[in-house]
């Protein structure tokens, strides 16, 4: 599922090759995926006439902005959208076609069918779910040092348990949690109530510093993730424990190791993430 990083590369990309563009006709050739409006014509009809004026970003979310709508889109696992030509042949499995007045097309292609897309009235959309149950973005005032000790202390769950938790700070997945976790050298199933403030301050700064690091490189290409332009993410080559299961630490030279917390394969240098009696 593309994170943080991978969402706002492509709300960038998207940006520069969608904006100002006017939506002639919307082709739902998958139902499901609209979510708000019940009814998929519905939805076609509200964009026709359209033109998109901004994209935004809300945690894993991203957002079209018209004149009078706000598009929320969720790529799930597989989920990606790629402009073309409208002469060009639709591929398989292509289940929204966006047509625009140019001639050109943006397309979501989705693999499992597991996106979604709301829409709202622009200003509706912040106060509706999905986006009125995220929590602060990393990069927000909202997400101090203080929010985030405080949040850990008032629960039993593990520390990656919690930073996986959308409620508690939105936009993190897997990749990062272990990355963010690794180089503050917190072993992934450690109580969250039990980090000090001083372990607190560090892994606060790691998240952001993670996260931004990873946005300057593009994201990460982790299994079929690529922009809208085709082009792959590179923090991959800079993951210091996320599929790297056997290979030696770039740190220390010790086996990285996988488990399962908090339901996920999770990554780790037991030499750098001490487990505490």
């Amino acid at each position: 599922m593309p994170e943080l990083p991978e969402v706002e590369t492509i709300r960038k990309t998207l940006e520069q090759l969608v904006t100002g563009e006017t939506i002639k006709k919307v082709t739902v050739l998958w139902p499901k995926i609209i979510k708000r409006p019940e009814i998929p014509e519905q939805f076609a009809d509200a964009l026709k006439g359209e033109t998109i004026r901004s994209l935004g970003r809300r945690g894993k979310f991203l957002i079209f902005y018209t004149d009078k709508y706000a598009l929320v889109s969720h790529l799930r696992m597989e989920g990606r959208y790629q402009v073309y030509g409208k002469s060009e042949p639709v591929e398989k499995h292509t289940h929204i076609i966006f047509t625009f007045a140019s001639g050109k097309e943006l397309r979501y292609k989705d693999v499992r069918k597991f996106g979604t897309m709301h829409l709202f009235l622009k200003g509706e959309e912040m106060a509706s779910l999905p986006l009125s149950q995220l929590g602060p973005e990393p990069f927000s005032d909202a997400f101090a040092e203080s929010y985030l000790y405080g949040k850990l202390k008032k629960t039993e769950r593990n520390i990656k348990a919690v930073l996986l938790d959308q409620t508690v700070v939105a936009g993190l997945g897997n990749i990062y949690v272990d990355e963010a976790l690794f180089r503050s050298g917190i072993y992934p199933e450690r109580k969250a109530k039990s980090l000090t403030k001083k372990e607190v301050h560090l892994l606060h700064h790691e998240i952001i510093e993670t996260l931004r690091e990873a946005i300057d490189k593009g994201g990460s290409t982790v299994r079929s993730y690529v922009n809208s332009q085709g082009q792959i993410g590179m923090f991959q080559l800079e993951l210091f424990v996320y599929g790297r299961k056997g290979e030696l630490c770039k740190k220390c030279g010790t086996p990285i190791e996988k488990m399962v917390t908090a339901g996920r394969g999770t990554h780790f240098c037991p030499n750098c993430q001490k487990k505490r009696k």
